[in-house]
């Protein structure tokens, strides 16, 4: 059986779901981090914990807009 080169529209959705799962990877070990830094006992660790957060959220709605357009098949 020859191999057949995916069209555009499949390379383009399976590159949405990579990048989808990146992403979640990644707010997965900022999740995990903040857990780690539930109670700071140092300003290190506050201002860590505030970055985490805001990477956390930022990631968040990365992953909401790639959903977003999968479902509208852009």
């Amino acid at each position: 059986m020859a191999y057949r080169k995916p069209d555009a529209q499949t390379q383009t959705r399976h590159r949405r779901r990579l990048q989808i799962a990146r992403l979640e990877a990644d707010l997965a070990y900022f999740q995990a981090r903040l857990e780690l830094l539930r109670a700071p006992r140092s300003a290190n660790q506050l201002a860590q914990r505030k970055a985490f957060k805001m990477l956390a959220e930022v990631l968040a709605r990365r992953i909401r807009r790639a959903r977003q357009k999968v479902k509208e098949g852009r």
